[in-house]
């Protein structure tokens, strides 16, 4: 390996997916007292110094050769042909033995050398504005759970795919759904004539597609769901919707109105609109929508919202 100069470099690591890890890698020379080097070290950096470094390496290496799927600690390895297996391979072998070995006279153990290699592999995420690294193992349910992950616009004729984010934005942009921002923990009072609105967390920019639905000619169903792909990804997310009775200013109701309300879990979608009505929804009666302003013939939703986060 040559010297090299005395700035820092940026190496690249070119990972099974095709993506690639920039790391900050100190300056080495070579240690040993000879022309041709011996051992390469970090300059001003003892041995015992964590030092990143950018390496290729074969994907088959990463996978159990028994099971196929990614090696996570504890990896195993046989004492006598070196054969290495998944703790979830090694449980189903009788007494721990490598079938690997022609004499059968192969044991396996755990490997802790093996498990710092294996947790120590990181790939990026693919998803376009994540800038995570994780171990490869637990690269599949980072990319489910991952708050970048693509969300699809079902607008007909759209073929939309971007981050949640994104999504929002086209939504507001390209095909005018209208845009309200609300605060969690507090009543939101959100007037719904729209099919479709847009609701934006003030403290965070997370987007709520809140959908507007007929149940026959005698009510409105009213959904909302977070756009993202995934109710694993943090934070979590409750709602309260409800819309009082209007009434006359002469009513005798003791000061109180009658209401619908619901207390729902937020759902997440990655795909926000393409079904009007989620499991949970509130059933507005016409009796407690009101006329548009300046158009009559349409009717409003006038409805109150609370979103409260429930985990980080």
């Amino acid at each position: 390996m040559e010297e090299a100069d005395g700035s820092a470099k940026k190496a690249r690591l070119l990972l099974p997916n095709g993506h690639v890890k920039q790391e900050e890698v100190g300056e080495y020379h070579a240690a040993g007292g000879g022309d041709d080097g011996g051992a390469v070290v970090p300059a001003e950096a003892g041995y015992g110094s964590r030092v990143e470094l950018a390496v290729k390496i074969d994907m088959s290496v990463l996978h159990c050769p028994l099971c196929t799927l990614p090696f996570k600690p504890p990896v195993f390895q046989c004492n006598k042909g070196g054969h290495l297996a998944c703790g979830g391979c090694v449980a189903l072998l009788p007494g721990g033995q490598c079938r690997a070995c022609e004499d059968g006279g192969g044991f396996f153990h755990p490997c802790p050398a093996l498990d710092a290699i294996v947790s120590s592999t990181k790939m990026a995420c693919p998803h376009a504005g994540c800038p995570t690294y994780v171990p490869y193992h637990e690269a599949a349910d980072h990319r489910s759970a991952c708050p970048h992950a693509p969300c699809a616009c079902t607008e007909p004729g759209c073929g939309f795919v971007g981050a949640p984010h994104a999504l929002a934005g086209h939504l507001a942009d390209l095909h005018s759904v209208p845009v309200r921002t609300v605060q969690y923990g507090r009543v939101n009072q959100v007037p719904v004539s729209a099919p479709q609105q847009l609701l934006v967390g003030e403290e965070d920019g997370r987007a709520f597609l809140l959908t507007v639905g007929a149940l026959g000619a005698a009510a409105a169903a009213v959904s909302v769901v977070c756009i993202r792909r995934s109710a694993a990804t943090q934070p979590r997310f409750s709602c309260k919707m409800w819309v009082n009775l209007p009434q006359p200013a002469d009513a005798e109701n003791g000061g109180r109105a009658d209401m619908v309300l619901v207390d729902i879990q937020v759902r997440s979608s990655a795909t926000p609109g393409a079904v009007v009505v989620q499991p949970t929804f509130l059933a507005v009666p016409r009796a407690y929508m009101v006329p548009v302003a300046g158009d009559a013939a349409s009717m409003e939703v006038p409805l109150n919202i609370r979103i409260d986060k429930i985990s980080r």
